[in-house]
């Protein structure tokens, strides 16, 4: 009886889905997702569900070619600024962008130069917590926030707390890295830095341009020097572009119901040719079956595929999968150099008395090495990434700078394993033994299969290795390793722009958003040997020294054990297969960018 209610449900949902959606004709593309949306602000923005609408409404200066992640294209500039046409000056402090003429807004107003300084004025007064403004506060002014500039230049640490008079001396400082020169926006370094151009490269809602008129008729920050206070870090729902968007892109914004629908149309009066896809809607379905049965009826052009439900599809009638597709990504395991061990249960005794571990035990290299050697890593990537990915080799990933195939790496070798435990503090840990609690995030099965392989075999070494285990929610997960309570565990790093430096700051430099939390002993020893490499490697302008500081920072993260480099895992994307144009855009996955799209 059961089973019979159950298929009424299911086929009254799938009639349900149907005609909500109604046949997909040729000029209208159905995407069903999962998840909502957190903003439609892109200076705000810092999450993929957001950013795929974003990079579709929203343009930037240049884009990557079509299926690249380094060759650069012009867009709302009519060129990509480089030396050889005199663009970027030769000392690599200063580029210039000629602004493309004839570029309209979605609400009919011209493009202009004003437009440009504008916004990236508006994105770096806003500065919102936890946002990604630190992307261009690092080239422009050589800091992570406008914090950092208001505390240096009028002493005052919350940009909030700005006075009229303090505020005009701030943006002056500001003003002076955006200039407009006749039809161009220059922009100014206090040192070369080469990544520039991935940052505000479309994708990247930081470089996405504004209309200036619009946006302050929206009540957003109203162009004026003496009012930064009041812009600054505002409340997301208070934000004035929170739900509303204006852009120069390929297509407008329709309607946004949060958590369920959004609906994009083809902008008419286009600057290039008018989008073939007509009209976009992109549905948020949390569960699987829901979004097979779009998929199988034809009601959905694509889906979002779990990893363990990819092979349900694989041979599907009229369904595209492509798979293997590398992923600018990064899983690996963080020790925390200098645990703190009052009121820590994961440390157990908080000693190397064999009934715990003490605050440093991942300072010694050997401990480092032993965990290292212990980590089953073709097994992980075969059994449960099911094939779908790579072994890493550091902290910088496939195809980046300083990413070399054969490079030395970590293999699974427990006598290897062994010999690192027999040396570790000086033979002590071997005869003592330990015990040690290792943390992974509720609900992530790849982590806990991580952590649950590390037990097994770090067990198996020395019957004195005692390794537990424990799930916590993803924010205690993110407390504890903020608060120095992080033992061992695994997490990712996605790519906010195509270049190394951006996976060397946060995995090792000192104040990285992982290296910072290792504590007092890794810090200390970054800030010698590691921050002046990644310092020479953003600022170097010939790509081969890039290259080459790259190279010497994943051998040292080999030598020294600093993680245990996990996987680059792989993507996939599921089509109808009757969707056409699709190229891969790793810096977007797994957002698509409906504009190149058509359907036969």
């Amino acid at each position: 009886m059961k089973k019979i209610k159950l298929s009424v449900l299911a086929l009254a949902l799938v009639f349900m889905v149907s005609g909500l959606v109604g046949a997909v004709s040729n000029d209208t593309y159905v995407d069903i997702d999962m998840g909502d949306i957190n903003t439609l602000d892109p200076h705000f923005s810092y999450d993929n569900a957001s950013a795929e609408v974003i990079t579709n409404v929203y343009e930037n200066l240049i884009k990557f070619k079509k299926g690249s992640n380094s060759v650069f294209e012009p867009l709302l500039s009519t060129e990509v600024p480089s030396v050889a046409n005199g663009l970027i000056s030769a000392d690599g402090t200063r580029y210039t962008f000629p602004i493309r003429e004839g570029v309209l807004f979605h609400n009919g107003n011209d493009l202009t130069p004003e437009d440009v300084k504008y916004t990236f004025l508006r994105g770096l007064i806003q500065d919102r917590n936890g946002g990604p403004m630190w992307m261009l506060f690092e080239p422009l002014y050589g800091v992570g926030s406008l914090s950092s500039i208001t505390a240096e230049l009028v002493g005052v640490e919350d940009p909030a707390n700005l006075t009229a008079e303090q505020s005009e001396e701030v943006y002056a400082y500001l003003e002076k890295a955006i200039e407009i020169d006749g039809n161009n926006v220059v922009f100014h370094f206090p040192a070369p830095f080469p990544p520039f151009l991935s940052i505000i490269v479309l994708d990247n809602g930081v470089g996405s341009i504004l209309d200036k008129e619009w946006t302050i008729a929206q009540g957003d920050w109203d162009g004026q020097a003496d009012s930064i206070a009041k812009y600054y870090n505002p409340e997301k729902e208070a934000d004035p572009l929170f739900d509303k968007m204006n852009g120069t892109g390929p297509y407008t914004l329709k309607e946004w119901v949060n958590g369920e629908r959004t609906v994009l149309s083809a902008f008419k009066s286009y600057w290039r040719e008018p989008a073939r896809l007509k009209t976009v809607i992109i549905k948020s379905v949390e569960e699987w079956s829901t979004r097979k049965l779009y998929l199988q009826r034809g009601d959905a052009d694509s889906v979002y595929v779990d990893l363990q439900y990819l092979n349900q599809v694989k041979g599907m009638d009229g369904v595209n999968v492509i798979e293997d597709l590398p992923r600018l990504s990064m899983t690996n395991g963080l020790m925390n150099f200098d645990i703190v061990t009052e009121g820590n249960p994961d440390v157990h005794s908080g000693k190397l008395d064999g009934k715990g571990i003490p605050a440093d035990f991942f300072a010694d290299v050997h401990v480092r090495k032993g965990f290292s050697y212990a980590m089953p890593y073709q097994t992980f990537i075969d059994q449960v990434a099911m094939g779908m990915g790579q072994k890493a080799r550091g902290p910088i990933p496939d195809p980046f700078l300083g990413f070399d195939p054969n490079s030395d790496v970590y293999e699974f070798n427990l006598d290897e394993a062994t010999a690192e435990f027999k040396k570790a503090f000086d033979g002590e840990l071997w005869d003592k033994g330990f015990e040690i609690t290792i943390l992974y995030n509720s609900g992530n099965d790849v982590r806990k299969a991580s952590v649950d392989m590390i037990k097994y075999y770090v067990e198996q070494i020395n019957p004195n290795f005692k390794v537990n285990v424990r799930g916590i929610q993803w924010s205690t997960y993110l407390d504890n390793l903020i608060a120095g309570r992080f033992t061992l565990g695994f997490i990712g790093w996605g790519a906010d722009y195509a270049d190394p430096h951006n996976f060397a700051v946060p995995f090792l430099r000192s104040d990285g958003t992982y290296g910072g939390f290792k504590g007092d002993v890794y810090i200390k020893w970054a800030e010698e040997n590691i921050d002046p490499l990644i310092a020479k490697g953003v600022t170097a302008t010939d790509p081969a020294v890039r290259e080459e500081i790259y190279k010497e920072l994943q051998q040292i993260s080999y030598e020294e054990a600093l993680d245990i480099y996990l996987y680059q895992p792989t993507g996939n994307y599921v089509f109808r297969d009757n969707v056409k144009g699709f190229a891969y855009d790793a810096i977007n996955e797994p957002n698509l960018y409906f504009y190149q799209l058509y359907k036969e």
